[in-house]
């Protein structure tokens, strides 16, 4: 629940700044494209209650911006996932009374 209350409040800030950065003349370049990347992945929760959250800047440099957007998914999704599997094993290590009733992992 903190999660998806702190992901509606990224989601938010995100809206807010990316209509006002989307007004400058200046094309969206390589760091803005990584910063987009990583906190597409937070916009998720205001696009299914149904907020029009930007996680795109269609005003872009091209290719290094899509490089950038590219390599902030990716890096978001690996801490995650990383953080995600390092978590599972190391309960695995710790034995299956610490994985909760009726879930096995072999």
């Amino acid at each position: 629940m903190l999660v998806l209350i702190f992901a509606i409040c990224v989601g938010s800030i995100l809206k807010r700044t990316a209509t006002a950065l989307n007004h400058n003349s200046k094309p969206a370049g390589f760091a803005r494209g990584v910063l987009h990347g990583a906190l597409m992945p937070l916009a998720l929760p205001n696009l299914v209650v149904g907020n029009d959250v930007p996680i795109y800047a269609e005003h872009n440099t091209g290719v290094n911006y899509k490089l950038g957007y590219t390599l902030g998914v990716n890096v978001c999704g690996a801490i995650f996932f990383g953080l995600f599997y390092w978590r599972l094993n190391r309960m695995r290590r710790s034995g299956p009374e610490k994985l909760g009733r009726g879930f096995h992992i072999e």
